[in-house]
């Protein structure tokens, strides 16, 4: 079982910065993919940024590249979103995301925003963006 411990979200203005973490517990060794997902609102859950582990091969939305940065500290199991030029748009509930296996036949370059197929998710941290 991989637990997943989000932290790092708070309330900044328009065009600050925010570096969110997720700590994994060890057994997450097992987990080869990371993402993370956001959901505001009466808004459906979408994917943010997504990491193949082993490759290290990143993936964005793109209403967050060139803006959000996921990265991978293996030697202490955390994820990291570093948030720059945040906007209002960006506040909402961010979850990490991890899964040990990838479905057959379904490429994690073009599907790693499906958030059915990831396995363990941390409790949330909320980000608020204000104008």
């Amino acid at each position: 079982q991989v637990q997943l411990v989000e932290s790092g979200g708070g309330s900044v203005q328009d065009g600050g910065s925010l570096r969110l973490s997720c700590a994994a517990s060890k057994s997450a060794n097992s987990a080869n993919y990371m993402a993370w997902f956001r959901q505001a609102p009466g808004k459906e859950r979408e994917g943010v940024a997504g990491i193949n582990i082993r490759s290290g091969r990143t993936y964005y939305d793109a209403s967050v590249k060139g803006r959000f940065t996921i990265s991978q500290d293996n030697s202490k199991n955390t994820l990291y979103l570093q948030m720059n030029s945040l906007k209002p748009e960006d506040t909402a509930m961010y979850y990490c995301a991890a899964a040990s296996m990838w479905p057959v036949l379904l490429i994690y370059a073009g599907t790693w925003y499906t958030a059915s197929h990831y396995n363990w998710w941390g409790q949330g941290t909320q980000v608020t963006v204000s104008s």
